[in-house]
């Protein structure tokens, strides 16, 4: 895969092969983001687990102290009282049935998070098939299948994220932005490993944190030193 310029330069502040610890890696990082817009900081952690197994999931949510630096559109699915308890709680699209063919026909995703109340899962199941594939579906162990609406709307904006294994067993989360501090990179940083060592399925045995990288969105990995983490 051909590199830039920029990203080659960039690349040239990473020792290949080294594993940093958390403070220089969140400097490099940042000191990478050399692209003209606030690039996104993400952190991929590559697991142990086989998520063919249905005992070695992980899938939670964390509410990181700074936020991501992005707005977040919120979903709501809810009726009658929950409906209006979703507004007032500043939910930016609150609806039922109605939403149904607006998502599945007209390709609408005009929002970062689904929120619905249980008695409207009934639903948002129809939606499972679009939803589900693009990280989106509501789901109880991320709070977002809940009667207390206004609760996880407020946690949502407030800078909640969840954190899933995708098909390789990685976990990939927005950390921040490149504008923000250090400290409140690993702030964020802190917060997140904590949440996910927490959720160490017990089914699995030997390393857990198999690798640990930050990136920004356009730059190249740094690699940290997963067994200073645990």
């Amino acid at each position: 895969m051909k590199r830039g310029k920029k990203y080659v330069e960039a690349a040239k502040a990473i020792e290949k092969g080294n594993l940093y610890d958390v403070a220089e890696a969140v400097s490099l990082v940042k000191k990478t983001a050399i692209a003209k817009f606030d690039e996104t900081i993400e952190a991929h952690i590559r697991t142990g687990c086989d998520g063919r197994h249905a005992d070695q999931q992980i899938r939670g949510a964390v509410v990181l102290p700074h936020g991501t630096g992005k707005k977040i559109r919120i979903l709501v699915f809810a009726k009658d009282a929950k409906a209006e308890e979703a507004k007032a709680a500043g939910a930016d699209y609150v609806g039922g049935d109605e939403l149904i063919p607006k998502i599945q026909k007209e390709n609408w995703f005009e929002f970062d998070v689904v929120v619905a109340t249980p008695d409207m899962m009934g639903v948002v199941g129809r939606l499972g098939r679009v939803l589900g594939p693009k990280g989106l579906m509501p789901n109880p162990k991320a709070g977002t299948v809940t009667m207390d609406v206004t609760k996880a709307i407020q946690d949502i904006k407030a800078g909640k994220i969840e954190y899933r294994l995708d098909k390789t067993n990685i976990i990939h989360v927005p950390l921040g932005k490149a504008s923000f501090t250090e400290e409140q990179i690993t702030d964020n940083f802190q917060t997140l490993i904590e949440a996910v060592i927490k959720a160490r399925p017990a089914a699995v045995k030997g390393q857990f944190l198999k690798s640990v990288t930050l990136s920004s969105t356009m730059g190249p990995g740094v690699k940290i030193n997963p067994m200073r983490l645990v």
